[in-house]
């Protein structure tokens, strides 16, 4: 397993780490406790050593699966990152209050029966958030009470992400960024790598369009995300298949698999364009069993992609996706 530095965090990390929102199981099915602890065993076992949860997965038992795996491999140096605000109700800049996000910094801190967590992320505030120094500094109060170790946030748009590494306690973003949502690449990467901003690449397939084993003819599940939320309903829709028409998204995967006919599975090849850009710190896909787990470390056996190869990704994204998504997010 490769390493790379979170950012000033100075913590060497897995290039490809383990996201944990469907570690129980797959959207819309009860948390399963004993699936979670196969898959997170699995990941360190194969050399994965930094873990992205949040409170608001599983209601709180992701955090505690992760905090489990922690505590029984405690000879094993593993960085658990977990995100806050999203329980805030409605979901609005004016119910951010530090009072509130102490408090689930606190639950979390229990829920996992950690006694500091390596980093805490603010989970995707509204856009006046960022303009709210008092937020920011909350989270200072808490590395000084021992509590947390760093501060970071997850974020929707770019602009988001330009405004959040101003804060300088600001150590770690993380941001959507695959073949299908590029725009990072062009400003925010280089203003992260500037300031020695971590990046935390998530939803990096895609929602599995980039697994290429979707069709026109697949069904999601109804409480799966992937079915209710193509236009936003639940939350921003650049979450879901990352804000991609799903039949575009279709024609594109077909364009890149013809691209890389040599190769059976397109997932390693999607996670593999990531890691050429230097200024990622980490992915973090998911995974609901442990065959998918192992499929993504398969990126690791792969050479790089060639300048030809990588130009010619940009001129799919150009022609098809980027006219969709690329303004919005």
């Amino acid at each position: 397993m490769n390493h790379r530095t979170l950012g000033k965090t100075g913590f060497s990390i897995s290039e490809i780490s383990l996201g944990t929102w469907q570690v129980g199981g797959k959207w819309g099915e009860p948390f399963d406790h004993a699936n979670a602890d196969r898959i997170l065993n699995a990941a360190v076992d194969a050399g994965i050593n930094f873990i992205d949860t949040a409170d608001v997965y599983g209601d709180g038992e992701s955090e505690k699966a992760v905090g489990r795996l922690v505590r029984s491999r405690a000879g094993e140096r593993i960085y658990v990152a977990t995100k806050c605000g999203r329980r805030l109700q409605p979901h609005t800049s004016d119910a951010y209050q530090p009072a509130a996000l102490r408090g689930f910094v606190e639950d979390s801190l229990r829920n996992m029966q950690l006694d500091t967590l390596d980093l805490v992320q603010l989970h995707c505030p509204p856009t006046d958030v960022y303009y709210r120094p008092e937020i920011f500094e909350l989270f200072d109060r808490l590395k000084d009470e021992g509590k947390i170790l760093n501060l970071g946030v997850s974020v929707e748009k770019v602009e988001e992400g330009l405004k959040a590494i101003e804060f300088p306690n600001v150590t770690t973003l993380q941001v959507i960024f695959n073949m299908f949502r590029q725009r990072p690449a062009e400003l925010l990467f280089k203003e992260a790598a500037r300031r020695d901003v971590g990046l935390i690449v998530r939803v990096p397939l895609a929602s599995g369009l980039l697994t290429g084993k979707f069709s026109a003819q697949t069904t999601f599940a109804p409480d799966d995300h992937r079915n209710f939320n193509r236009d936003g309903a639940a939350f921003d829709k650049g979450e879901t298949f990352a804000g991609v028409d799903y039949t575009t998204g279709l024609a594109a995967v077909e364009e890149l698999k013809k691209l890389f006919p040599s190769q059976p599975q397109l997932a390693p090849l999607a996670l593999r364009w990531i890691l050429m850009f230097p200024e990622v710190s980490c992915i973090i896909p998911g995974a609901s069993k442990p065959e998918q787990l192992l499929s993504n470390l398969k990126t690791e056996e792969l050479p790089p992609l060639t300048p030809e190869q990588m130009h010619a990704v940009r001129d799919i994204y150009d022609r098809l996706i980027g006219p969709q998504v690329r303004q919005l997010w």
